[in-house]
């Protein structure tokens, strides 16, 4: 840590102390010389004479004004407008105070006939308070300009410095082309700004010219040689936002963006620009969660299984908003769970109770002991193999964890008295064409026999959704690295799409989901539209610096075992029963009619079966499981 020079702090401010005493001073002698060519009463002895009569009393009250303003506080070298409206007024209330000054020595200790009238005209202290203005605020910004050339010299830049444009020409862009000019431009120049409103057009934003609107941005980037483009709209809709960002990222451009409207109440500076990340472009407009339907999280213990995966983890911190009474980890993998604790106690000072227990949803006996130990009232179950060409060569690990984990949760959780359970499914559940959606789609059968068997004592409900940007598995990740490596991106087709939602927004809808929920429900959350993966590819190769095919290709492969061109959000037999729920982001479907007797039945097949029988076993079980054909490489 480097330790303070008082000592140079105290010489600065008693060197420029002593250059206001001369400059304040300077100031009036010089606005008096001037009135003595207008008022010729007096001699220049009587003029010096009377100059240095008021100078101490004058000099002393504007040092006092220039103190109390903080003149002295300030770091010159990044002075601003602050800064010199407090010279200004500094200056301004001692010219006001030295007319009282003169008044006083002119009633008591001279009379009016021996001072001069021109003494006390306003036009010695109107010119006596502009040049005083001027020498003491001129000084310093030539300080500031000063101390930047030479800073410059010895710094020189030898990397060219990024040429930007700000979108968007409101208070956000303003701020951020100052806090640019504060450093000097070290991170880069503003040279050309765009904004949708036409009054702005062609004007000017703190030097940096207007020159267009939003849609202009790929023109006018290339016009003005644009190295990287800052989005500066932290108050517009979301979607207006993503459709600039989509249109920004195809100037092939470095993409940054200001703080939100929540992050500004911490502060505004560049060092918290961050990069455009595809998550932004994916993005829809923000979930609004109902308090009152949540509030059944309150005073509550919640257990989370899988609490320390990504989707557990951010369902732990969405929770923790409602006041539970304790959240109870279980996951059978301790790091991260034990992250999750520390960040948690850290977020909330240990409020709720966070605890963590190490188990498997397939030891029914572990579970048990949980359960017995914190009665939980609510369970989150997030714990899965999900990962899809994995469970397609170990089947029978996805059945004992997929489905009868699950059937040993709900199991216990009917045991001992659970009021709401909810249970994450998946879009690959829908028209399953690989192991891993079909075990998701009998677990969601699960749910509904336990529904029907507890007769209504534990409200249970499945929430079903697509791929989640950022979770462990998913495609972002595997793109990134590849993209690290110099290539090849590889996408499976070019036709394949998926649906996407980010983990905040997906946690928040489940939470919510599960005060929605009456009994054996499977809710659907909107996805909005589904998007190609090639697509997504090809942003994220631009977001990263990048031009798509040409240095960073992107290679076909082939549709994977159990992978289909595209996702189903419902069956078609659950389709004519689909209904919006009070929060237009979900949607509910009717629970099916099963045959209870047949479903036990083929549960236990399955629990007993070898592996080669498992797909046929799974088939029986839900008959729309068709499995994909591998596809061969597309060129």
């Amino acid at each position: 840590m480097r330790r303070i020079n008082w000592k140079d702090m105290l010489t600065k401010k008693v060197l420029m102390a002593a250059y206001d005493v001369v400059a304040v001073n300077l100031a009036y002698f010089l606005a008096q010389i001037s009135v003595h060519f207008v008022y010729k009463e007096a001699s220049p002895e009587v003029w010096s004479q009377i100059f240095v009569e008021r100078s101490i009393p004058v000099t002393l009250v504007f040092l006092l004004l220039l103190n109390a303003f903080r003149v002295y506080a300030s770091m010159w070298e990044y002075a601003g407008i602050r800064e010199l409206a407090n010279i200004v007024a500094a200056v301004s209330i001692g010219a006001l105070s030295s007319v009282a000054i003169d008044i006083s020595m002119a009633k008591f200790g001279f009379t009016m006939s021996e001072i001069p009238r021109g003494c006390l005209s306003a036009y010695t202290y109107v010119m006596g308070t502009v040049i005083a203005i001027a020498l003491v605020g001129g000084m310093r910004l030539s300080y500031r300009l000063i101390r930047r050339y030479i800073w410059n010299r010895r710094f020189p830049r030898h990397k060219k410095v990024d040429r930007i444009m700000i979108v968007g020409a409101g208070d956000m862009g303003m701020i951020i082309i100052s806090e640019l000019a504060a450093g000097n431009y070290s991170r880069g120049k503003p040279v050309v700004a765009v904004d949708d409103n036409p009054a702005k057009i062609g004007k000017r934003l703190r030097g940096v010219p207007v020159k267009g609107n939003c849609s202009d941005i790929p023109e006018i980037a290339k016009k003005y040689d644009v190295d990287t483009i800052i989005m500066c709209l932290p108050s517009i809709a979301v979607e207006r936002q993503t459709e600039i960002m989509r249109i920004a990222v195809e100037t092939g451009c470095k993409l940054k963006t200001s703080p939100s409207i929540l992050e500004m109440e911490e502060g505004v500076d560049v060092k918290r620009l961050r990069d455009v990340n595809i998550s932004d472009l994916l993005a829809r407009p923000e979930v609004k969660l109902d308090t009152e339907v949540c509030k059944y999280i309150t005073n509550q213990t919640i257990l989370v299984t899988g609490g320390g995966g990504s989707i557990g983890s951010e369902l732990c911190r969405q929770i923790s908003k409602y006041n539970p009474e304790k959240i109870v980890i279980f996951d059978i993998y301790e790091n991260n769970a034990y992250l999750l604790k520390c960040q948690l106690d850290s977020h909330n000072k240990e409020k709720p109770e966070i605890h963590i227990r190490i188990g498997s949803i397939r030891d029914e006996d572990r579970l048990r002991e949980v359960f017995a130990e914190f009665r939980p009232t609510v369970v989150f179950h997030a714990a899965a193999h999900k990962h899809v060409p994995l469970m397609e060569d170990s089947p029978k690990e996805a059945v004992k964890n997929n489905v009868f984990g699950t059937y040993n949760l709900a199991k216990t959780a009917v045991d001992f008295g659970v009021r709401r359970f909810v249970s994450i499914s998946t879009d690959k559940a829908v028209n399953p064409a690989n192991v891993m959606g079909a075990t998701k789609r009998v677990t969601e059968m699960v749910i509904q026999y336990f529904q029907r068997k507890c007769n209504g004592s534990t409200m249970f409900a499945a929430v079903r959704f697509g791929n989640v940007l950022g979770s462990s598995g998913s495609v972002i990740p595997i793109f990134t690295e590849q993209i690290k490596e110099g290539g090849p991106v590889t996408v499976t087709h070019p036709e394949i799409t998926r649906y996407f939602m980010t983990i905040p927004e997906a946690s928040q809808l489940v939470a919510q989901a599960g005060g929605l929920a009456n009994g054996g429900e499977v809710f659907v959350l909107d996805m909005g539209e589904p998007v190609k993966i090639l697509s997504l590819a090809e942003n994220l190769i631009r977001l990263s610096g990048y031009k798509p095919y040409s240095e960073i290709d992107i290679q076909f492969s082939g549709l994977r075992p159990g992978e289909k061109l595209y996702e189903e959000l419902v069956l078609e037999e659950e389709s004519n029963e689909r209904r919006m729920t009070a929060n237009n982001k979900i949607f509910v479907t009717k629970p099916l009619e099963m045959d209870d007797g047949f479903f036990e039945k083929k549960l236990e097949e399955l629990k007993n079966a070898e592996e080669c029988d498992i797909r046929n076993i799974l088939k029986e079980l839900v008959p729309n499981y068709v499995e994909q054909q591998s596809h061969g490489i597309v060129h």
